[in-house]
């Protein structure tokens, strides 16, 4: 899809349809007025009869007249005062979720200077953040196996044509091609997440990585059992003992080894990559198991993201790390009860085979701190504690130091990714202690959050940010602005984050 900004009026756009925000107040830009007179105050009309009188996501499409657009797309956005990334990131997908089914190659959006500047927003991150929108809102991960559904997916675009009447077009170009590419790194997350299980195991997921190294340039390793209990990797072989799949170790390199980015840092990107998790020994009850196979999309976030960043930054040293496993019962699965080494040395009692995440994770740290890393990220669907105390909007982490994990929040909010900071209580440490190892690696319900955030400290000595993505990988059901499945959450964040060491 080609992108093309212009800085125009709206009638003067070329497109099959050109979407337009409306706002909750009524309207005084004298350019929206006249584009409302060219549509025989079609518009105003619809505001006057509540249709279209700009509650968030509402829309109305008129045909158009006197203008370049066959048809004109009111979209409502809320307060103008409330326009800010999320918004905008939401627009965009929203725009091309509402054209389902409709025959759109050619898709124009004007973007009012007056709503920008009264959201507070620059004009570059609301084009970049739209555009990276209308991108995702092309993608439905959830019709990647279904037959004849070409009807009810989202037009497939030529060319998204950005109308801004302000600005360098220039520098608004850059800004809409890089939020094009971090779309298509996410979508590609979405699609690798929303897999099927028999179809992703740890041996394709490798084979993907292997794809993505290829396409870009980069350096993959990958290994399996052997490998791995010469490493000392007692965790992350403890997980995938009861599957016939066997696991696999997998790591993306952008960089020569021992190279470091402009701010001296090599960032590693860990990410949890178990293609099903029954829970093991310690099995999962059935209702909803088969949402199991989204516990790989911590490592599709990486490994997208890692190919995201070499589109961005070629060269840019920067790892992505995904321990892939299956977790299943067994005659060979680990038990409640067995005690693991771990590669730096710890001796973990494993008293619940389904808290498996921390353990590949645990080994997946400490391994890419092998590698030089100086600082580190993980992203995991680690607990389901997590979606109960924050839903599926809002990610909740960890970070230490209190800097690291500032930097992290503060690009994702740049990227319109929410977080919220989990307090590390080191009180409920003694709640992990075991008469037989250095600690468990669960310890019940009460305060488990906290705990598995406990759990991994462990494991790093560097500047560390976790992202517990288990409420908001994916939808159950559909938005406005996006398809049930998959949502590619924290991709741009982790791309953001590397980003700043160009």
């Amino acid at each position: 899809m080609q992108i093309r900004l212009i800085s125009a009026r709206p009638w003067e756009v070329e497109a099959d349809v050109l979407a337009v925000p409306i706002t909750c107040e009524e309207p005084s830009d004298e350019i929206l007025a006249e584009l409302d007179r060219r549509l025989g105050g079609a518009l105003g009309s619809y505001r006057e009869v509540g249709e279209l009188a700009g509650k968030p996501w509402s829309s109305a499409l008129v045909r158009g007249a006197e203008m370049g657009a066959d048809w004109v797309l009111g979209m409502g956005v809320g307060k103008a005062e409330d326009f800010d990334r999320v918004i905008a990131l939401r627009l965009g997908a929203a725009i091309e979720r509402r054209l389902i089914g409709r025959s759109v190659r050619r898709l124009g959006v004007y973007l009012p200077s007056g709503l920008v500047s009264d959201g507070g927003l620059e004009v570059a991150a609301a084009v970049e953040m739209l555009a990276r929108g209308v991108i995702e809102g092309m993608a439905d991960p959830y019709a990647i196996y279904r037959q004849g559904v070409e009807a009810d997916l989202p037009p497939q675009l030529d060319e998204l044509v950005l109308c801004v009447p302000d600005g360098d077009v220039t520098a608004l170009t850059a800004a809409a091609e890089r939020g094009m590419i971090i779309g298509e790194g996410g979508n590609r997350t979405r699609r690798l997440a929303q897999r099927a299980s028999n179809d992703v195991s740890p041996e394709v997921l490798a084979d993907e990585a292997s794809a993505i190294a290829a396409e870009h340039g980069l350096t993959v390793e990958t290994f399996g059992p052997e490998k791995a209990a010469e490493l000392g990797m007692g965790m992350f072989l403890a997980v995938g003992r009861g599957s016939d799949n066997p696991p696999r170790f997998i790591s993306i390199r952008s960089g020569e080894p021992g190279s470091t980015d402009s701010r001296g840092r090599l960032l590693a990107m860990v990410g949890k990559g178990v293609t099903f998790d029954s829970g093991g020994i310690s099995i999962k009850p059935s209702e909803r198991m088969e949402e199991m196979k989204m516990d790989k999309t911590g490592a599709c976030t990486v490994l997208a993201a890692i190919g995201t960043i070499a589109r961005l930054a070629p060269g840019l040293p920067v790892l992505a790390v995904a321990p892939a496993v299956e977790n299943m019962p067994g005659s060979h699965s680990t038990r409640p009860g067995d005690v693991v080494r771990a590669m730096n040395g710890k001796v973990v009692e494993v008293n619940n085979t389904d808290a498996e995440g921390r353990l590949i994770l645990g080994d997946a740290l400490t391994w890419a701190e092998g590698q030089g890393a100086t600082h580190l990220i993980d992203v995991a669907t680690l607990t389901g504690a997590v979606e109960r105390a924050f839903g599926k909007l809002i990610t909740g982490g960890f970070g230490t130091p209190q800097d690291w994990w500032d930097e992290v929040r503060d690009a994702g909010a740049r990227q319109g990714e929410r977080y919220w900071q989990i307090p590390f209580v080191d009180e409920y440490r003694a709640d992990m202690e075991s008469w037989y190892a250095d600690f468990q690696n669960s310890s019940g319900a009460e305060g488990s959050l906290v705990k598995s955030g406990l759990f991994l400290r462990e494991f790093v000595t560097r500047p560390w940010a976790h992202l517990d993505i288990a409420g908001t990988a994916y939808l159950r059901k559909s938005t406005p602005w996006a398809a049930r499945g998959a949502t590619g959450v924290s991709h741009a964040t982790l791309v953001e984050v590397a980003l700043a060491g160009r």
